[in-house]
């Protein structure tokens, strides 16, 4: 599951017992990326609430779509297949359109963003994704200006900087740990956007 030592759920007790019953799936499932952090829970308790806040808040107005596309882009160009796998499937859900979905995929894992099956503004979210995932020194004042005029508020433009930038946090604490997707359930996500403190998977 990982290179360094985890406990299970059924190992578990107290604190990490505890976050552990918040972040379940279906048969105590729990996600090896949330396992991973299980001899620090209070850094496991830190990452799923930027998830949760980030991802999967009613606070955001931005489709949750789009930001589950963002993070697969964004995953895919730093090569985490974990995350790639993990956020496709609830993304290709959320999206209700197969082939969309699979077509937006191939152009991810390609590097094209002229060939995803996204509005204008959309993709141009996508080149800042890019930029902050590959090159962050490089945005300017200029990339921000750019994402207003194309459609987007500024509250807008702040929940796609966090979506990218948690994503490469996602992905080098997977892709520094050796976390695989043995023994997860692919596609699970803390749907309940309702209640920021419902962290369970379904």
């Amino acid at each position: 599951m990982t290179w360094i030592n985890t406990i299970s759920y059924a190992a578990a007790t107290g604190k990490l017992r505890k976050l552990y019953d918040r972040v379940k799936g279906p048969d105590d499932n729990v996600d090896n990326i949330m396992m991973a952090h299980s001899l620090r829970p209070h850094s496991m308790e830190g990452h799923m609430a930027l998830y949760k806040y980030v991802l999967h808040h009613t606070g955001n107005t931005l489709p949750k779509w789009f930001l589950e596309a963002l993070g697969v882009y964004v995953s895919a160009l730093n090569k985490c297949d974990y995350c790639v796998d993990h956020h496709f499937g609830g993304f290709k859900r959320l999206l209700g359109d197969d082939a969309r979905a699979e077509a937006f995929l191939a152009a991810a894992k390609a590097g094209k963003i002229a060939d995803m099956p996204l509005e204008n503004m959309e993709k141009l979210a996508m080149v800042y994704g890019k930029l902050l995932a590959q090159n962050p020194s490089a945005i300017t004042e200029t990339h921000i200006i750019g994402l207003r005029d194309a459609g987007f508020d500024d509250g807008q433009i702040l929940e796609i900087n966090q979506v990218c930038a948690y994503f490469c946090y996602a992905n080098r604490t997977v892709l520094g740990l050796g976390c695989s997707t043995n023994g997860d359930i692919i596609g699970l996500s803390p749907n309940n956007s309702d209640n920021p403190d419902d962290w369970s998977h379904t």
